[in-house]
């Protein structure tokens, strides 16, 4: 477990104010925030330099050496070993808070159980989540569904609190028997009308692609809402959000047939809306390599979409998009308009997506977890060293990291936004 406790933080907080209160006395105003800032990192580095990477931007940008690929090589200037927070920006301390730790708290090296769809559900404190799906560690394939599955939250923090600091712990994982509906489940959010809400690939071609509900109680009943656009069947459904309007925003790239599940696509690469109330589906945005992951900020107001065209399914492709892109939603019509790029992923690829209540951007990535404010600085990264597909909030200030054989609990200081529909679920 790695924790920054209050009298670290305490001595954080002195030690910017002398270094303020010394170049007052000498000239009769404050240094420059930068000065401040460099003099606060050297004093931080050596207190915590097992427990956090202060990363100074200016000290790579000119290097001798230089990574040859985004997929294989991590930048990690100090070699700390993970899993670590690696800190690019001041503000980045706001969002960790005094007491932010990470925890390993399930692992399987066997096997790809955590991959994507993570939902918390408040009633019992459990996080619902997915395995990979179609390759050979997922014992997924054209003849064989995915994992769907659930740990309990309550159960990691009771046993962290009786072990001595840096113990991994493997909760409990239960699987769920989900109907033949649900297929290569990828996508999750919620709940919605206190149920889950899945975004499925599907499996074959008798097999679709769906939008589904699954109640969260066994014996686990599922409703398909949406298999089809206008009886064409989507490409492989990879992951799903509500808006505030309760549309539902979900992305369809072409992955399932790369990798050997579903038939060739027959649409292309795109975002839908889907009204539940009306039963109407239109385009939302398309122009993608590889549309995934999709958020909203807490207001609503602005669209966050990942195109990870560098990862085809079968094959990588460095010159390939990694990137987020911000979009405006109109208030009355929910288009996505004014698309823009938000940020880059340096590392592998941005893959699923979520926000917290400051507007502050979530990224599972080819290193773990990295995040970026709201004009698409990155702030940091909880550096985990291994591909990090999703992540999401248990509640306020805490993250359930999907990290394929592994999952992390980080508490953090952020406050999660409420993604479930209507929001008193």
């Amino acid at each position: 477990m790695i924790r920054l406790d209050q009298h670290l933080a305490t001595t954080y907080a002195l030690t910017f104010l002398s270094c303020c209160a010394v170049f007052h006395s000498t000239n009769g105003q404050l240094p420059p925030q930068a000065v401040v800032w460099r003099f606060y990192l050297d004093c931080l580095q050596t207190l915590t330099s097992s427990h956090l990477q202060f990363v100074d931007p200016k000290s790579f940008a000119v290097l001798s050496t230089f990574r040859n690929s985004s997929f294989t090589e991590f930048f990690n200037p100090t070699s700390t070993q993970p899993p670590f927070f690696q800190i690019f920006d001041s503000s980045f301390l706001d969002i960790l808070g005094a007491n932010a730790t990470i925890n390993q708290i399930s692992s399987n090296t066997s096997f790809l159980y955590a991959h994507e769809a993570p939902i918390y559900y408040p009633a019992t404190d459990e996080v619902f989540f997915c395995s990979h799906a179609g390759d050979p560690l997922s014992f997924s394939d054209v003849n064989h569904n995915n994992q769907v599955a659930k740990i309990s939250i309550k159960e990691a923090e009771g046993k962290l609190a009786n072990l001595p600091v840096g113990t991994a712990i493997n909760v409990t994982v239960t699987k769920l028997d989900l109907p033949d509906s649900i297929q290569m489940t990828n996508g999750g959010t919620g709940p919605y009308y206190s149920n889950l809400l899945f975004a499925n690939s599907g499996r074959g071609p008798l097999l679709p692609p769906t939008v589904a509900l699954v109640n969260p109680y066994p014996p686990y009943n599922a409703t398909v809402l949406l298999n089809n656009f206008y009886g064409r069947q989507y490409n492989s459904i990879n992951d799903v959000k509500i808006h505030a309007s309760g549309n539902i925003f979900f992305t369809d790239p072409a992955y399932g047939y790369p990798q050997g599940f579903r038939p060739p696509p027959v649409l292309p690469n795109q975002v839908y809306r889907f009204d539940p109330k009306t039963g109407a589906v239109r385009v939302a945005a398309t122009d993608f390599s590889r549309p995934n992951g999709i958020a909203f900020s807490p207001n609503g107001k602005t669209a966050y979409i990942t195109d990870t065209g560098a990862a085809t399914g079968s094959s990588i492709d460095l010159t390939g998009p990694a990137t987020i892109y911000a979009f405006d939603v109109h208030p009355t019509t929910y288009a996505l308009n004014n698309r823009r790029v938000f940020a880059y992923a340096d590392t592998g690829i941005p893959d699923g997506i979520q926000l917290d209540a400051d507007g502050n951007v979530y990224s599972g990535c080819g290193d773990g977890v990295q995040i970026w404010n709201s004009q698409g600085i990155l702030l940091g990264k909880i550096f985990v060293g291994g591909v990090t597909p999703q992540v999401a909030f248990a509640g306020d200030g805490r993250l359930v990291i999907l990290s394929e054989f592994r999952i992390f609990l980080v508490h953090i200081a952020s406050k999660s936004v409420n993604l479930s529909y209507p929001t008193n679920d």
